[in-house]
């Protein structure tokens, strides 16, 4: 009798594990679903820093030195690249002072006073002109020296690829969306779209920078020695992703 009622326990208890489950109802339902995309294009535009430095006990000399070459060097870029888009920045003066020593005991702190003026300024270039940016760079560095370079996505190639960065996360949507109803067991085209967010973040606050910058006197120098020949150096531009993210809001019927 027990191995009777033990089997008949089992037997139960197998036809309720079998028996179908009810899907939770979804009528009204609200969704909420993120969705991401991204585009890749090759990058079709290059900014270039190059700068020029010198030291010198005489602050006029030392910035005779930096304006001279600093024209020089922008001559030869117009020259190499009369496209590029040119804007002088980050110039500075400063005094170099010497190896601060401790006072004896007992004895007064010296003034310090300055052994050297360090002068610079920096250069910055953008261009589309890709094929000659190592000869741009090289001839421009028989002058200046390069600090940095990056390479990006010209505005009219960014925008360009808006359309197809909105499709691709939108479309991710659609897949979401597609996959979410299937499993809730319902038709996509029980579905209303109640929002769409395309930020994502609800922050549309605009950052506006504004820079700026102030003439230099010029003064007087000698002749400079003829420009060194540099070597080209050698670029890969690489490639960009543009991403977005959004967020759904939807309903069932």
């Amino acid at each position: 009798m027990k191995y009777i009622a033990a089997a008949a326990m089992m037997a139960c208890a197998l036809s309720a594990h079998a028996a179908p489950l009810e899907p939770l109802p979804t009528s009204g339902a609200l969704i909420v679903v993120p969705a991401f995309g991204e585009v890749k294009h090759v990058n079709d535009q290059a900014t270039i820093t190059l700068s020029v430095e010198e030291v010198d006990k005489d602050k006029a000399l030392a910035a005779s030195r930096v304006n001279q070459k600093m024209k020089q060097g922008l001559e030869i870029v117009k020259k190499a690249d009369p496209q590029a888009s040119l804007k002088t920045q980050g110039y500075y003066t400063y005094p170099v002072y010497p190896e601060e020593v401790a006072p004896p005991p007992g004895q007064p702190r010296k003034p310090r006073v300055p052994t050297s003026w360090r002068v610079g300024q920096s250069l910055q270039v953008v261009t589309a002109n890709l094929d000659s940016l190592p000869k741009t760079v090289a001839a421009a560095q028989g002058i200046l020296s390069l600090n940095n370079l990056y390479f990006s996505l010209k505005p009219e190639t960014t925008r360009e690829m808006e359309d197809q960065r909105i499709a691709a996360t939108y479309l991710n949507l659609n897949e979401r969306v597609n996959s979410i109803a299937k499993a809730m067991g319902r038709k996509v085209s029980d579905v209303v779209v109640d929002t769409v967010d395309f930020e994502g973040s609800g922050n549309y606050g605009d950052r506006v920078a504004a820079t700026g910058s102030r003439a230099m006197p010029m003064m007087a120098a000698p002749a400079m020695a003829a420009a060194p020949v540099v070597a080209e150096p050698s670029f890969e531009p690489g490639e960009t992703t543009l991403t977005m993210r959004l967020v759904g809001k939807l309903r069932f019927k």
